[in-house]
Parts: structure tokens; C-alpha cells; sequence
């Protein structure tokens, strides 16, 4: 941006553009709006998800989220709670960290929560547990021992962060559109082409024909293009459902449509239930499972959510041009601070923590620069909770070609990893690799801190490993060794 044209835009747009220094980070308005509702639309998915995969499942003492045994009427709340604590925390991300980041309940530790947590306690107990995870965060973080761990993580290894998340949210696009499946037989690989080695359906067209749009137009520069492509294909989802009228996916129908079927609702409103508010009971789990099983958990938890967010916002930053010269995002304690506070507020609202979402990325490749974006992201949750359309008309198949594009512009960042140093090589090729293949950022990270460490002492060089990498590496350790010491102990 010129002068001249930030100028215009300081004039124009006043004090909003001080507040979160849009034309100061060569962005404008427009690609803000654009960028917020891009990172919403990639995202939106949670509010469908997450109460799929926690508003169904029984706890300890056979109920449901919120109470009862009425999965309907569990969905109905938990979706309602999502999108208010995603609209609410990611608002607050964007005003007080002025950061292109977005914030909703983490899929990994909602499943972790329902499946492992929940089933040893009420989820009353379960939530609590998170709470005190958020809470444990939130001190780290104010004591500077987070902001400490992250600054000592060598250059590389957090380029090779940005990379393996680019890899990783590239093969979340192709999985969840079903250009890449887990095979139906036994004893074949781990993954393959569609269904039985070929594309099969309609919904993997919508895909490929919006990722080829999305691409043509990010070609030629066309400003908007992410949006577009992803407005273009669900207008052809849509569409192509009233015609050929081609329903959900499920095991007899393997070509159908992913997450939601694109079709017009009944209803364009609802009345939002926030009966989840508040059900959480803080040091219930203790009692009610054990302290030792208890602190495994919640050590879990803490762990995992530590160093996603760590991952995703420097992955954010570098795609956003947001690191300073040591790699290090922008207003990162305030980021961090806000993370801590998601978490908590997650299991407040009974909805499983909430973390930052490396779909942000999307919204950074639409050309989002500052926490206006955020704030546009979250506005549109707030309004997913009355409005249905907002998330029942989107199925993966037209919001994750955005993932896929997004996942080779961070995989650029590849060439600032020197691969002729073995001992930073080996470390970042695991941080890359370990990302999509586990389907974790945490087990990447670990990995490559893990290896880094094992290489440094190997060729005599430990007193070159910061002190708080050797901490930390150990604490990986206990992290992968977790199921069977948590079988030892209990």
C-alpha cells in the first residue's frame, strides 16, 4: 500500500484503522471483511461437528451433555454454546491481540474429552477438569514461562512448524471433502483415491472444480478469490443436490455429501438453549476418579493445548507476515492470554476447551492482516446461533478446497530449512511429516523437540539446547509414554 493510499485510508476509516493498524500492515477494510468471513466459512464446520461428537455420547453416569438422554435436545444446546464461545473468544482475540486468529472447541481434545474424560466421570466433572486446564494456561502464561518456551525453540524448528501445519491442513481439505478416503477392506493402505482407488460422486466434483477455481483466480489475482471459490461451490453444491438430490454420506452411500447436505433449511431462524452454561463442576473428577487419573488427564490436556496454539499462530504470523526477526508473532502474550482464557471458557460453557484454529490460515490467504478479521469471524458465530444457513448450507466439499490452497502457500516456507544440517534437518522433517500423518500438531512438535535434543547430546553439543527445550522434551516424552504410565499408576 502507498502512502498515499494509507493516508486515504487512515482518513476514511479513522479510528479503526489506529486501533488495529490496518493500512500500518498494508491491509484495507475490505480485505479484512473478506478475510473474517472466509476463516468463518472454513470453520463453520464446528458448530455441526462438535455437537456430534460430545452432544451424543454418555458419561460416567449415563447422561448426556446438559443433562437428560435426549440426543436432540443435547445437539440443539451444544451447538448453540459452540458458536457463543467461538464468536465471544475469537472477538476478544481480535481486540485485545489484534492477531488474524479465530478460536473454537478443538477437535482432537473434544474427542479426547468425551471419550477418555468423560467416560471415567459426570460431564459435569469432565468439564471441570477443563476449566482447570484453561486456569493452569492462563498462569503459565502470566508467569512468562509459555512466552519462554516458544522463544526457545530454534528458528527452523518453528519454520518447520508452519510447514508440517501447511501439510496438515492441506490433508484435512482432501480428507474431509473425500478426495482422500481410509479404504472400506481390510489389508489395503492406510489411505487411497476416493472410493476404491477412483473419485466416485458428485460432491468430489463440487471439490475439485471449486479448488480449480479457487486456484485460477488466487492466479490472476483476483482479490477475493478464496471467498468466491468457496460462495461458487456451495451455490454449485447446492444446486447440484436439487437436482441429482444426492443426501449425506454414509456407508451405503459412499458418494454423498459430507458434514451437511447443501440444501435451503425450513427454517431460517431458531431460538438459541443455553442450558450448558455454567454445568461444570471443578474439582469433581478428583473425587470422582482419582487424583492420580485425574492429574494424567488433566496433564494431557494441558500439554496438547500448550503447543497447537504455539504451532498455529506462528504459522499464522509467517503466512501474515506477523513474526519479528526471531520468529516471534506479533502481541504473542496477548494471544497467548487469550488461548488460556478459551480454554477455560470452553469448559464453562460445557462445550470441551477451546483453542486456536489453523483455518485462520484461509482467512490470512484472503489477505487478512490484523484482529478486524477476528472480529468479523466471531460476529458471524454469534449470528450461526439464530441464523441457521450460516452453517447448514456449507458442506466440506465446497469450504476445504480454501484448506488446500492455504496448505501450499505455508508449505513455501519449506526453503528456510537448512536440510545439509542433519541435526536441524532430521528434527523438522519429523515436525513436518509426524503433523499429518498422526493427524496431531502436538505429536509433530514433540517429535521434532524430542529428536532435536537426542541429535544436539549425541554429537557433543548439549550446552547448544536451551534449558527449557530439555524441559520440555522430557515433558514430550511422558506425553507419548502416557497410556501406559496412566495403566502403571491406576
Amino acid at each position: 500500500m502507498s502512502s498515499s493510499q494509507a493516508a486515504t485510508a487512515r482518513s476514511r476509516f479513522g479510528p479503526l484503522d489506529s486501533f488495529f493498524k490496518i493500512s500500518e500492515r498494508g491491509s484495507t477494510l475490505g480485505r479484512e471483511i473478506r478475510g473474517g468471513l472466509v476463516t468463518f466459512f472454513t470453520m463453520a464446520y464446528i458448530v455441526v461437528l462438535n455437537p456430534l461428537i460430545i452432544g451424543t455420547v454418555k458419561d460416567g453416569s449415563g447422561q448426556l451433555v446438559g443433562g437428560g438422554t435426549d440426543p436432540t435436545a443435547s445437539i440443539a444446546k451444544v451447538a448453540v454454546a459452540t458458536a457463543l464461545v467461538a464468536g465471544v473468544i475469537t472477538i476478544l482475540m481480535g481486540l485485545v491481540a489484534n492477531f488474524p486468529l479465530a478460536v473454537a472447541a478443538g477437535l482432537g481434545l473434544n474427542a479426547f474429552v468425551a471419550f477418555s474424560v468423560a467416560s471415567k466421570m459426570t460431564w459435569a466433572d469432565a468439564m471441570g477438569l477443563v476449566v482447570l486446564e484453561g486456569l493452569v494456561i492462563l498462569i503459565l502464561v502470566l508467569t512468562g514461562f509459555r512466552k519462554a518456551v516458544f522463544e526457545a525453540v530454534p528458528l527452523q524448528l518453528k519454520v518447520a512448524i508452519s510447514v508440517g501445519i501447511g501439510l496438515f491442513i492441506a490433508f484435512v481439505g482432501v480428507v474431509d471433502a473425500g478426495f482422500v478416503r481410509r479404504p472400506a477392506a481390510a489389508g489395503g493402505p492406510p489411505v487411497e483415491l476416493g472410493v476404491g482407488g477412483s473419485l466416485r460422486g458428485w460432491p468430489v466434483l463440487v471439490f475439485v472444480l471449486g479448488l480449480i477455481l479457487i486456484v485460477i483466480l488466487y492466479a490472476r489475482k483476483v482479490k477475493g478469490a478464496i471467498l468466491i471459490g468457496i460462495l461458487a461451490a456451495t451455490v454449485l453444491a447446492i444446486v447440484v443436490e436439487a437436482i441429482a438430490g444426492v443426501g449425506a454420506r454414509t456407508a451405503d452411500n459412499l458418494g454423498g455429501w459430507s458434514l451437511n447436505v447443501p440444501k435451503l433449511p425450513d427454517r431460517w431462524f431458531s431460538a438459541p438453549d443455553l442450558g450448558t452454561l455454567g454445568k461444570f463442576s471443578l474439582f469433581g473428577s478428583f473425587e470422582r476418579a482419582g487424583v492420580v487419573t485425574a492429574l494424567l488427564l488433566l496433564f494431557t490436556l494441558i500439554l496438547a493445548d500448550f503447543f497447537d496454539t504455539m504451532g498455529t499462530m506462528t504459522a499464522i504470523g509467517a503466512e501474515a507476515g506477523l513474526l519479528d526477526a526471531d520468529g516471534i508473532p506479533v502481541n504473542s502474550q496477548r494471544i497467548l492470554i487469550v488461548d488460556g482464557v478459551a480454554a477455560a471458557a470452553g469448559g464453562a460453557a460445557s462445550v470441551s476447551s477451546n483453542t486456536a484454529f489453523i483455518e485462520s490460515a484461509s482467512g490470512v490467504g484472503e489477505g487478512a492482516r490484523t484482529g478486524l478479521a477476528s472480529v468479523v469471524t466471531g460476529i458471524c458465530f454469534l449470528l450461526s446461533m439464530v441464523i441457521a444457513p450460516l452453517v447448514k448450507l456449507v458442506p466440506y466439499e465446497a469450504a476445504t478446497p480454501a484448506l488446500v490452497l492455504v496448505g501450499f502457500l505455508m508449505m513455501t516456507q519449506v526453503k528456510g530449512i537448512d536440510f545439509s544440517d542433519l541435526e536441524v534437518a532430521f528434527p523438522a522433517f519429523l515436525t513436518i511429516v509426524l503433523m499429518p500423518f498422526t493427524y496431531s500438531i502436538s505429536a509433530g512438535i514433540g517429535a521434532g523437540f524430542v529428536s532435536y535434543v537426542i541429535l544436539k547430546l549425541v554429537r557433543g553439543k548439549a550446552r547448544q539446547v536451551h534449558p527449557l527445550m530439555w524441559v520440555v522434551s522430557a515433558l514430550f516424552v511422558v506425553y507419548f509414554a502416557i497410556g501406559p504410565l496412566s495403566d502403571w499408576l491406576t
